[in-house]
């Protein structure tokens, strides 16, 4: 059984991105999709043997595009993070002792924060491991993080739940710790308690961050850990792809 699993998530359409001909996870920057800077990362941090790819929209020229060397698991309704994750369960349950979760749109992602991510997941022996991002505001560059989940604490400093961006109260808002949805499981609490998310959310969708509520009522063992904030920038929009090529790849 392997130590960790890594998953990335690519099943989406992109729809803010003004391209629904081609899937998100297949944008160019410097003419390179932006899912191979995840999966060149994942690969230089060595934590796994072969990467699993979450795929919907367009799944077979995401296949042909990135070829054979990876797991593909098909998402035929994108439901939302947990959904996806919970797809892989058939196909990845028993196959390791831990899951590591990522995003195909998160190309600014470098191999020693993976590793970092995972180490400390090990180290811990944690049943969950986030990475967290804290800015001084959301201005420039950084108003991409105000769509983000907020990372709620309690009177002890530890982290307690996520709210997303959508469901987040006034007060919450002005919150500027957030989720760049880096996650790492002990497998088996993973596939437990993924089927008790709920969907009862403004988006109507399954989050995997609500695992993290549920593991704090459990009273498990979480450890944050903090990333660069540039290493948790999305492409959601042409407006964010601009602003990864600026920052990252001139």
């Amino acid at each position: 059984m392997e130590k960790i699993q890594v998953i990335v998530l690519a099943a989406g359409k992109g729809k803010r991105m003004n391209s629904e001909e081609i899937p998100k996870v297949l944008i160019e920057i410097n003419n390179k999709p932006i899912i191979s800077y995840v999966l060149k990362a994942i690969e230089a941090s060595k934590v796994c043997k072969t990467s699993a790819i979450v795929i919907g929209f367009q799944k077979e020229r995401v296949k042909q595009t990135l070829g054979n060397n990876y797991i593909y698991i098909n998402q035929e309704q994108q439901l939302g993070t947990g959904h996806a994750v919970n797809v892989c369960k058939e196909a990845l349950e028993n196959k390791a002792e831990n899951i590591l979760v990522l995003y195909g749109d998160h190309p600014s992602i470098t191999s020693s924060m993976v590793k970092n991510l995972a180490e400390s997941h090990l180290e811990n022996n944690n049943v969950l491991t986030l990475g967290t991002i804290k800015v001084d505001n959301f201005e420039s560059w950084k108003k991409a993080f105000y769509d983000y989940g907020r990372i709620i604490r309690n009177n002890k400093g530890e982290v307690s739940k996520i709210v997303e961006k959508k469901d987040c109260s006034e007060a919450q808002l002005k919150i500027t710790e957030v989720n760049p949805s880096y996650f790492c499981f002990n497998a088996n609490w993973l596939w437990k308690n993924l089927s008790k998310i709920k969907n009862n959310n403004s988006q109507k969708e399954y989050y995997l961050t609500d695992l993290l509520n549920l593991a704090f009522i459990q009273n498990q063992k979480i450890t944050d850990v903090y990333i660069d904030p540039k290493e948790g920038l999305g492409v959601n929009t042409l407006e964010q792809l601009n602003d990864v090529k600026n920052l990252l790849f001139r």
